[in-house]
């Protein structure tokens, strides 16, 4: 591959994307074949290079799980770019589509063809940095798309390792990343891309949409929010209760789609929080030389978190630190933070208003599933929506009433896994989806075409003047009612 240099600056950015396009436009139509070699590039350069990408990721965050990262960052954004290869040439055929009677029996012929948009930018997250950098490129490079990558600065060991080796497995024309802080991520954000992805939070997303609006810039933004569970008194409750705290509890809660706050009966609360407290503490039985275990990934997010436990107690909320081993977190300076349970929750406290994206856990009692159903309806529609149940009526009142982007039943978190389900938000939690089929045809554009036979549609339809009776009977046909 061509030699580039990582550090691409923002004066640089724009003569970037020209760059480009303009080799984007001298390569139409791109090819399967194209498409599926940069899908096996990006694989080998994880494949190659997993470990030191999983070595970067802990650095940054000061302790993170080897297993996890490779399980739900490595791992995942593989499956992602096989998944988009398998389907590649499935997703990119053109599709018949009916032609209005009796066009069709007179010759007319109407189709839609996929056609990759062109240069596509990329803004990732911190959270999980290269599942949420690659998996977008999954349907980038099976469009046919060339990228322009942008990875979080909170992360700057493995952006920084990113940026050094994708050059090694892409020409800068096909894939290039650009690294730097807020300024470069605003103007990156504001140049005139085909389509823009970011994922982060809702308040820097707004500032993403108004600057890519600028340009007219089409977007895909998975924003997150406040993922509530919803617990019905038909639940397996120690199973809920595994299930809830391994989702909470991986990557610390650092993750769009951890469960936020449980929506609980006060006649089930309490044999629930028995329960959470069993299952962490048989999950993590220490915390803080725990290898499985980990941190929160910088001392500003670490104090937010530590806010919201002081506003909640000083609001009066009953805080339960679940520390099996009694261990000194004060004197620690891992940035590790047990899981909190929080009960006897109101609104007005800063931990049920703003997405947690922490080992905090809100619960919530309510007077059953429909006062629950009520509860979530009132606030902002969440990116991922859980229940607990064997009740199937209740179950299907759940999902017919509320409105989220994702729902996984009996579990948390698992429908993002599922590589042909649209992955997005809705509302303030996202606008569109990337994964499968959709995440292609979000950056292809769906190009119309009516292929007009020899006759002359035209008269024969009375549409061509002088108009007379034939155009007539033409109106009246479609004023029946």
């Amino acid at each position: 591959m061509a030699d580039a240099d990582p550090k691409i600056s923002a004066d640089s950015m724009q003569g970037l994307l020209d760059r480009q396009r303009a080799a984007f436009m001298a390569d139409l139509p791109v090819s399967l074949d194209v498409r599926h070699d940069r899908l096996t590039r990006a694989v080998a350069l994880l494949v190659d290079h997993g470990a030191a990408l999983c070595d970067a990721m802990s650095e940054d965050f000061g302790h993170r799980s080897r297993e996890q990262s490779m399980l739900t960052d490595v791992n995942a954004a593989i499956n992602a770019l096989k998944h988009a290869r398998k389907h590649a040439k499935t997703w990119m055929k053109s599709e018949r589509r009916p032609v209005q009677f009796p066009l069709g029996l007179l010759g007319a012929r109407a189709t839609v063809e996929y056609q990759p948009k062109g240069v596509v930018g990329i803004i990732a997250p911190w959270n999980f940095p290269i599942v949420l950098a690659f998996s977008p490129l999954a349907g980038v490079f099976a469009a046919g798309n060339r990228a322009m990558l942008k990875p979080s600065e909170f992360t700057p060991v493995t952006s920084d390792l990113i940026a050094k080796l994708v050059p090694d497995y892409f020409d800068p024309t096909e894939l290039a990343v650009v690294t730097g802080g807020p300024d470069v991520g605003k103007a990156f954000s504001e140049l005139a891309f085909d389509h823009l992805i970011y994922t982060g939070s809702t308040n820097v997303g707004r500032h993403v949409m108004a600057a890519a609006a600028k340009n007219l810039v089409p977007v895909t933004l998975e924003l997150g929010g406040k993922s509530p569970v919803i617990v019905s008194d038909s639940a397996n409750i120690a199973q809920t209760a595994e299930r809830v705290v391994l989702g909470k509890m991986m990557n610390a809660g650092q993750i769009c789609l951890a469960p936020d706050y449980l929506l609980v009966s006060a006649a089930k609360e309490g044999e629930l929080v028995d329960q959470i407290k069993a299952s962490a503490s048989a999950l993590y039985p220490t915390l803080l030389d725990n290898d499985d275990y980990s941190s929160v990934v910088n001392d500003r997010h670490y104090d937010r978190l530590q806010g919201h436990v002081d506003d909640a107690r000083a609001k009066g909320a009953e805080v339960i630190v679940v520390n099996p081993a009694n261990e000194d977190f004060a004197s620690s300076n891992k940035r590790k933070m047990p899981l909190h349970i929080i009960r006897n929750v109101r609104d007005e406290m800063t931990v049920m208003q703003e997405e947690i994206f922490g080992p905090l856990l809100p619960i919530k009692a309510t007077s059953g599933t429909a006062d629950a159903v009520d509860y979530v309806n009132a606030h902002d529609r969440p990116l991922g929506l859980y229940y607990f149940g064997s009740d199937s009526d209740e179950e299907r009142r759940v999902l017919d009433t509320t409105i989220s982007g994702g729902v996984t039943v009996n579990d948390v978190i698992f429908h993002v896994a599922m590589e042909d389900l649209p992955f997005g938000g809705v509302g303030p939690s996202g606008i569109g989806s990337y994964h499968g089929i959709e995440g292609f045809r979000a950056v292809s554009h769906a190009k119309s075409i009516y292929r007009q036979p020899k006759l002359d549609i035209a008269k024969l339809a009375g549409m061509k003047p002088p108009y007379g009776k034939t155009t007539a009977k033409t109106i009246a046909r479609d004023f029946k009612k």
